[in-house]
């Protein structure tokens, strides 16, 4: 009896992985500055590669230890709310991330003289002999995303009205059209009509797409580790946090890829030569 909890806390016990995440974080960042400067740096790509394999394994077994905490029948409304808490933070942390790439984008769009040394004073640069026909192949991934985050939401009503094989069947859906969307942009990359760095435009076009193009894939991969849960019968209506986190977090995919679609694709094109 005295060691019985008298709270709905889970008090966790002590972990390796919270320090190897640390360093391997560290070691990665380290790699990809050492990556970028091959003239000064022989083994970047030794040290990156190291930095990116402990982080993977970080989150394999740090995630799998949640998993199985949750299974467990540790997460109580408490710890649930706190882990709420840390998802909208997280998010939040990503908006900023956005932020700033669209903050780069209205500067120079907004302001070319203060670069008109390296742009020519206009934007897109006089080097963009033509941009992106916004409502081609960007259009066509705007839909995906729409869709994908109606599937979801199908998935999600379906785990909590009890319907589990809706909840597979519109995580599926879900799944298959984020790969969609990321061979769509990745075929978008390789016949685009101008290359990463040189300028303005392309550099801050590749960062804020590219890294959106990141998030949906890390998205994707939240939501197989969703599906392989939930043919394994993890979820129930009234405790399935796992699944609503990777749901916030593929709509917060959905909607920052519409301001990148508006902002980037149609208004930075506006007066442009379509490619």
């Amino acid at each position: 009896m005295a060691g019985t909890a008298n709270h709905q806390f889970h008090i966790l016990p002590p972990d390796i992985w919270p320090l190897i995440g640390s360093l391997s974080a560290l070691t990665m960042t380290s790699g990809l500055v050492m990556y970028m400067h091959p003239d000064v740096f022989s083994m970047g790509w030794l040290v990156l590669g190291l930095g990116i394999a402990g982080l993977i394994a970080t989150f394999f077994s740090w995630f799998s230890n949640i998993v199985k905490e949750a299974e467990a029948g540790h997460h109580s409304p408490v710890v649930q709310l706190h882990l709420r808490y840390g998802m909208i933070l997280f998010i939040a942390s990503e908006v900023m991330f956005f932020v700033g790439w669209f903050w780069s984008w209205f500067s120079f769009a907004l302001f070319p003289d203060q670069l008109s040394e390296v742009i020519g004073g206009t934007f897109p640069p006089k080097a963009i002999e033509a941009v992106m026909d916004p409502f081609d192949l960007p259009l066509l991934n705007t839909l995906i995303l729409l869709c994908s985050g109606t599937t979801v939401t199908w998935a999600h009503h379906s785990l909590i009205h009890g319907d589990r094989d809706g909840l597979k069947k519109g995580l599926w859906l879900t799944i298959l059209l984020g790969l969609l969307f990321t061979a769509i942009q990745a075929y978008e990359y390789s016949h685009a009509p101008f290359d990463f760095g040189g300028n303005t435009y392309s550099s801050a076009f590749y960062m804020a797409t590219g890294f959106h193009g990141f998030h949906v894939i890390v998205g994707t991969i939240f939501l197989i580790v969703c599906l392989i849960r939930a043919y394994k019968g993890h979820f129930t209506p009234r405790q399935h946090f796992g699944f609503e986190a990777a749901a916030w977090y593929w709509h917060f995919v959905d909607v920052v890829w519409l301001f990148l679609f508006v902002s980037v694709y149609v208004w930075g094109s506006w007066g442009a030569t379509i490619h």
